[in-house]
């Protein structure tokens, strides 16, 4: 028996519009930049500025990206996505982080070029360290003011772009240095910084991805958050205890699985209303969650090889093994609740209240009992029950 629920709590729109209007500051931060190194590039006869420029200009592309992204996750969940849409943030994590490190791969291609042919290097106007410095600062400003509100809104994919605009902004602090070794006559210090920062960028980028492609195979939650949604689970009232818990990350969300056992022989709505209990909590508790399934089980069915309930007969062929157990005519069983416990079925029958005067046949009714579960494989108890029927 199962309580299945497939409606989610929605996103605020205040997380949607932050995450868009700081990517919206990107971009208008990023075209301004770009102009300017290029501007001066050109001006300064810095190729390194220049380049700094198209580095700048893939964070707009990158942008854009996010833009898109962040839009798509913010709707709400349809048919063909029933869980929502978060799971575009984490492809446009995996993406921003492939990203970061090809940047990081290109300025060590970039800086090994340059060790090769320091003679050769081009002289550069003063410009173009300060046009550096102040790309540098205002990535790193940029970065820093990203960076603030993507860990308040938790949100991994705003997380890597904003470390986007820091890759750019070491970039940036490679060309300054270039540009200034250059002037002070120190041709090599610029490939050499920008072989540390290389490496540092693309170990940021590889571990953007690394999250994100966890998150794709389903890889579950920290130890801590297991701990702690099992707990609330199992203080629920009406949960005997669970297994079988299992979560998986949506973005920056969580979805939870969880078999839990109730008493015995409660009803199949009290057996529901402990888990709709135990779902609220954890979703009330657990603002991490963004949905739970709930199975509920009756004994625990987790041990490996045990017997399965499937494995007995169903309603119908209960019923008639009821029956011709004991000789009932159609009638006079009102109702019958049968319990799947252990390898065999017990079995409450409510007779009808015309049997309730008739103390002779209640009598035999209870030998065939006693005379039936003797030799019977699947009926393991038979309890009988007749209410006197009103004046």
């Amino acid at each position: 028996m199962g309580a299945e629920h497939h409606h989610p709590r929605t996103e605020s729109g205040e997380r949607y519009a932050e995450g868009r209007r700081i990517t919206w500051v990107s971009v208008v931060v990023n075209v301004i930049l770009t102009a300017m190194q290029v501007v001066v590039g050109v001006v300064a006869h810095s190729q390194s500025l220049i380049a700094d420029a198209m580095h700048t200009l893939s964070d707009v592309v990158a942008d854009g990206f996010v833009l898109w992204a962040n839009r798509r996750s913010a709707e709400a969940a349809d048919a063909d996505h029933p869980y929502g849409h978060g799971r575009y943030e984490t492809a446009a994590s995996l993406v921003l982080g492939l990203l970061l490190m090809a940047t990081g791969a290109g300025i060590l291609l970039a800086a090994a070029g340059r060790l090769q042919d320091l003679g050769n290097a081009p002289a550069v106007g003063v410009a173009a360290v300060w046009a550096a410095l102040a790309t540098l600062a205002a990535k790193e400003g940029l970065f820093r003011y990203m960076l603030a509100t993507a860990e308040r809104l938790r949100s991994p994919m705003l997380v890597a772009n904003a470390w986007h605009a820091r890759a750019d902004a070491l970039s940036s602090l490679v060309v300054a240095a270039g540009v200034g070794g250059s002037v002070l006559g120190f041709p090599y210090a610029d490939a050499v910084a920008a072989i540390v920062v290389g490496g540092m960028i693309v170990k940021a980028g590889a571990g953007f991805a690394w999250e994100a492609i966890r998150e794709l195979i389903d890889t579950g939650l920290d130890v801590e958050e297991v701990a702690t949604i099992r707990r609330v689970l199992a203080q629920t009232p009406g949960v005997v205890d669970l297994h079988d818990l299992r979560t998986r990350r949506m973005a920056h969300k969580a979805l939870v699985d969880a078999h839990i056992r109730v008493a015995s022989r409660i009803s199949v709505s009290e057996g529901h209303r402990v888990a709709e209990s135990a779902r609220r909590r954890v979703l009330a508790e657990c603002p991490q969650v963004l949905d739970v399934l709930v199975h509920v089980d009756a004994e625990d069915d987790s041990r490996p090889g045990g017997f399965s309930p499937i494995e007995l007969p169903g309603r119908e062929a209960l019923i008639e093994r009821l029956a011709l157990l004991l000789d009932l005519a159609p009638g006079e069983m009102e109702k019958v609740l049968f319990h799947y416990l252990g390898r065999k079925v017990e079995a409450e029958v409510f007779l009808s209240p015309r049997l309730a005067g008739d103390l002779v046949r209640l009598a035999t009714l209870r030998e065939r009992v006693e005379q039936g579960l003797a030799t019977d494989p699947v009926l393991g108890a038979i309890s009988l029950h007749c209410r006197i029927a009103p004046k």
